[in-house]
């Protein structure tokens, strides 16, 4: 079990930090100042500001870190976009957060110490702009929503921005349809989990005798997959599988699952629980055959399933007839501190995400643009999205573009011309040594895959805009 755990952490690296694995002191640049230091918390912060520093700051707030990892300052994503920013004259911050995990209690305090730390120490910028990626992207929403004062806009990429409390439903639905299909009467724990290296382990290995096993259980394990809106997409250097190509897409989903999304179903779960004091999540009042027909992965589902002769409709009964699990009412309260959302944003946001994403789903930028519509502020929001696998899977030149939209929409108030086509040709404007991926210490050369999409709706929705009944579940 603990090579299991060794083994999530690794892909897990891959995916969230993938940019981080070539070390910057290979981009290292003359004239930089650079401050670090500690806070009161425990927290650790980084500062670079260039000498021709155009008065721009940009507050970088890092991804997940699993709970008990080393839990470093970041101020930038990967090291050939800060060679580009620093050369460009923006000045970069960030800070550890004092904690790992599902550290959104102590990241949006310690952000805003990072930025009073620089108006002493730097002096205070002409602009402030909020970014960051996967659990940085809900955080630096939150960030623009608790200090609307402190910000002049936000790019969150590949970001939880349908709350904490809708992506951690989510996954308990997910998590619910494979014990419920595949693991039942296995002592596996979806809530209350006492000791997550074992209940992880059981998970994985549940999940690999299932993948082994039959037609029968390849098909359950993309229906759980898909009440997640899981893609049947995991590399991001390989072509995206056609519709039709269903074992590949349920091979990719089972990737995901395994190598991804367990360790937070059944692991870093309990963080969770520890910070919420209970189980913040519930499936009271959801029926799954809604739940299907929503998603966009329905018709894969549905075709595996009559592949293998299989009963789906007897399945999805199953699911809705199984014993439910219940909130903790306090937990949830917690989960919506920390975070959700309510659409009063008073700045321009732009958004950045992979199709491709079976970790936080494409569909998040739809409920956060629902929210941000229902107030009334749709003109201060745009989307972008790449046509890519993975999480956080975007290039420099991916990242640069996006961002140098963003400063266009703040010099001149308005919008730019986000359509696909003008912004690849943006990005490949910037060269060949910005348009790579990292893989381990390799760079692959990688064109911008911009395009137009529209995501399907998110499947458990959950914002300010919401009332809960544990009963019935979430009203609108």
């Amino acid at each position: 079990m603990r090579s299991t755990m060794k083994r999530v952490y690794t892909t897990w690296t891959i995916f969230v930090l993938v940019l981080l694995s070539v070390s910057e002191s290979a981009y290292a640049q003359a004239g930089v100042k650079t401050q670090t230091g500690a806070f009161a918390d425990g927290a650790t912060f980084l500062i670079e500001v260039p000498a021709n520093w155009n008065g721009t700051l940009l507050l970088y707030s890092h991804g997940y870190v699993p709970p008990g990892s080393t839990n470093p300052p970041q101020d930038v994503g990967d090291p050939l976009t800060r060679f580009f920013l620093l050369s460009n004259g923006y000045a970069l911050a960030g800070s550890s957060y004092a904690t790992t995990g599902w550290a959104i209690h102590e990241a949006l305090p310690d952000q805003i110490a990072v930025l009073d730390t620089f108006a002493a120490s730097v002096g205070h910028p002409s602009r402030t702009i909020a970014w960051g990626h996967s659990l940085g992207g809900i955080i630096s929403a939150g960030l623009i929503q608790r200090f609307p004062e402190r910000f002049d806009a936000a790019l969150p990429m590949c970001g939880v921005l349908g709350g904490g409390v809708g992506i951690w439903n989510q996954g308990l639905d997910t998590a619910f349809a494979f014990k419920t299909l595949l693991a039942s009467g296995s002592p596996l724990n979806l809530t209350g989990i006492t000791n997550p290296l074992a209940n992880l382990g059981l998970a994985e290995q549940l999940l690999s005798v299932a993948q082994q096993t039959s037609p029968q259980a390849r098909a359950r394990i993309a229906l759980a997959a898909a009440l997640a809106d899981t893609p049947g997409w995991f590399i991001p250097t390989s072509p995206e599988p056609a519709a039709s190509d269903l074992a590949s897409r349920e091979t990719n989903q089972f990737l995901w699952l395994q190598q991804v999304g367990f360790p937070f179903l059944f692991a870093f779960r309990a963080d969770l629980e520890a910070r919420a004091g209970g189980n913040p999540s519930w499936n009271t009042g959801v029926n799954y055959e809604v739940q299907l027909a929503h998603s966009a992965d329905r018709n894969e589902v549905r075709a595996l399933y009559k592949e293998a002769g299989l009963n789906l409709d007897a399945d999805l009964e199953a699911l809705n007839q199984a014993s439910r699990i219940k909130a903790n009412e306090s937990a949830v309260d917690y989960l919506e501190q920390n975070l959700i959302f309510n659409g009063q944003i008073g700045v321009p946001v732009l958004t950045l995400h992979t199709s491709g994403d079976g970790l936080v789903s494409v569909q998040n930028e739809r409920a956060y643009k629902h929210v941000v519509r229902e107030a009334g502020n749709n003109s201060l929001l745009r989307e972008t999205f790449v046509h890519r696998a993975g999480h956080c899977t975007f290039t420099p030149a991916e990242t640069i573009t996006a961002l140098e939209n963003l400063i266009v929409r703040l010099d001149t108030g308005k919008w730019s011309k986000l359509e696909p086509a003008t912004l690849n040709n943006t990005a490949l404007a910037l060269g060949p040594s910005f348009n790579v991926f990292f893989l381990g210490q390799n760079l692959v050369p990688t064109g911008p895959e911009f395009f137009e999409f529209k995501p399907s709706q998110y499947l458990r929705p959950f914002d300010a805009l919401a009332e809960v009944d544990q009963e019935e579940g979430p009203e609108r």
